[in-house]
């Protein structure tokens, strides 16, 4: 268990370097990633399209000429018609109108009502997978609210300004965006799994290990020698020497047992 004053301490030079290392991986998840990404965009987002069409609102005094007056007061009521443009009369009957079987908040959430500037202009923009469909959408909208908004806001004019447009390409998915994404993405994931094992990592790899973490001095190191090793050094002392036909005892003989036995050969050759 660890103590309360126990303290963690990360060394960034440490960290720095674990990273430079394992740079060549880190770079093939950010780029594996990446393309991951751009698939998903192509073959598995829907594209969407959108169409927008705008209408110009007047609230004009009589019927005397349009003055300052009269634009100024169409400008100050413009922040006004979102909502009456997005209303449950106007999209319900829009969807009456072209036949969609979905409900009103599903149309409402594909409809953007934004305000041209500081001016009477008011944008509709519509949102669908299909292109011929949004501007039908984008459309029928126009009509709707122009009529909605004369009956309640007692408004002069409510007149086309520009006719909603036919979208050749789609709004979204963006590929850079996704292929963005999913670069970063693989980057973190993989420096975020390479930091998370090197702070895991208890395992004390060299004298400097020893001295930094256990405040102890080290006297000696004795060298590991794996099995591959005591081969090769029993057939370059006697070539004659069969591993495979004692397999069990190279395990158990030390190296002294192999001087003994080379020194026997050599003495049987000189008989």
């Amino acid at each position: 268990m660890q103590d309360k004053d126990d303290v963690i301490e990360i060394d960034l030079q440490e960290l720095f370097a674990l990273l430079l290392r394992w740079l060549w991986l880190i770079v093939i998840c950010g780029v594996a990633s990446a393309l991951v990404g751009l698939m998903i965009c192509i073959f598995l987002v829907t594209p969407q399209y959108q169409s927008t069409t705008r209408i110009f609102i007047l609230n004009r005094n009589g019927e005397t000429a349009i003055s300052y007056t009269d634009l100024q007061m169409s400008t100050t009521l413009t922040k006004n018609y979102g909502p009456l443009i997005k209303s449950r009369d106007v999209l319900e009957s829009v969807i009456a109108t072209c036949g969609l079987d979905e409900k009103y908040e599903q149309l409402n959430e594909r409809v953007d009502v934004e305000t041209v500037g500081d001016t009477s202009l008011i944008s509709i923009t519509v949102t669908d997978p299909d292109p011929a469909m949004a501007q039908l959408i984008a459309k029928e909208i126009r009509i709707a609210a122009s009529d909605h908004i004369k009956e309640v806001m007692d408004v002069q004019a409510a007149n086309l300004e520009t006719e909603a447009n036919y979208p050749e390409k789609p709004s979204s998915p963006s590929k850079m965006k996704w292929t963005l994404v999913g670069g970063l993405l693989g980057l973190f994931v993989c420096c975020a799994i390479l930091i998370i094992q090197f702070l895991l990592d208890d395992t004390i790899k060299s004298a400097e290990d020893v001295e930094k973490y256990l405040g102890l001095s080290t006297l000696a190191m004795i060298p590991i020698v794996e099995q591959g090793d005591k081969d090769k050094k029993k057939k370059a002392r006697g070539g004659h020497y069969d591993a495979g036909s004692s397999r069990g005892t190279e395990d158990e003989a030390s190296d002294m047992d192999i001087v003994v036995q080379d020194l026997k050969v050599q003495k049987k050759g000189e008989e």
